[in-house]
């Protein structure tokens, strides 16, 4: 039996998200077809990824339409000058170390796991000191390598559901991350923390201050997607993993 899945928890709050973040980015885009949805980005290369569909899993289990559908999508980047972009083939085998059904993608090259991660919200979760809203900009530069002075964090942006968050320690933000809310779900983002603040439980704390902030706005359940670092911090939180995503990356040009 196919552990090949159409729709994996959380995915209509990720879309959701895409769809937010495709409003406030120039000429980006959600491109809907039958078989995927591509998040098209030429302005914002990281999220230039797709999530392959399919009708009860049709297209996640065929060797041919996936190799059909990878190459629609590799026309629609092109388009747009983008040469470097994702396919995500969602799986319902919830270990990161289990073994791929799917072994081939026509044009396209194996890349990481990611997994996704579930929660029930609780009572027990704390707002905590130090986290602040802030652009998307910079909670993404405080997630990655960069420092961000307090400065420069920018104004939140006001897309409905969509918020950006930073963790400060001192004058500077050390760790960021951005969630979307999608009726009673919190999708959490692109966490990360700056290399020198690591192993200090900051990414932690960050994340149980947006839940928090989640639960007072009504939201029941939380999504995430997780690598094998985050993991063992998401599962503090109460997250359980409940699939995974294969991604294919874009072969390299020339």
């Amino acid at each position: 039996m196919s552990d090949a899945a159409a729709t994996l928890p959380g995915q209509d709050t990720l879309l959701a998200c895409w769809s937010s973040l495709a409003r406030i980015s120039p000429a980006a885009r959600l491109q809907h077809s039958g078989s995927a949805v591509a998040a098209v980005f030429p302005m914002w290369l990281p999220l230039n990824n797709a999530i392959l569909l399919g009708a009860d899993g049709d297209d996640v289990n065929d060797d041919e339409a996936r190799a059909a559908t990878a190459s629609r999508l590799a026309d629609v980047y092109s388009a747009v000058g983008v040469d470097t972009w994702a396919l995500w083939i969602p799986s319902r085998k919830a270990d990161l170390n289990a073994p791929d059904e799917v072994h081939q993608v026509d044009g396209l090259i194996r890349d990481t796991t990611t997994l996704v991660m579930q929660a029930t919200l609780t009572g027990q979760l704390r707002r905590q000191d130090g986290v602040v809203r802030a652009s998307i900009a910079a909670a993404t530069r405080a997630a990655g390598d960069e420092e961000v002075p307090v400065a420069e964090l920018g104004e939140p942006e006001t897309e409905p559901g969509l918020a950006a968050w930073v963790m400060l320690r001192g004058d500077v933000a050390v760790a960021g991350t951005w969630s979307f809310q999608q009726e009673h779900d919190c999708g959490i983002y692109t966490v990360g923390t700056m290399p020198g603040w690591r192993r200090q439980g900051l990414a932690r704390m960050l994340v149980e201050h947006v839940l928090a902030d989640a639960q007072e706005r009504g939201a029941r359940t939380a999504s995430l997607q997780s690598t094998p670092m985050g993991e063992p911090i998401y599962r503090s939180l109460g997250f359980q993993p409940a699939g995974r995503y294969e991604e294919w990356v874009s072969a390299p040009v020339g």
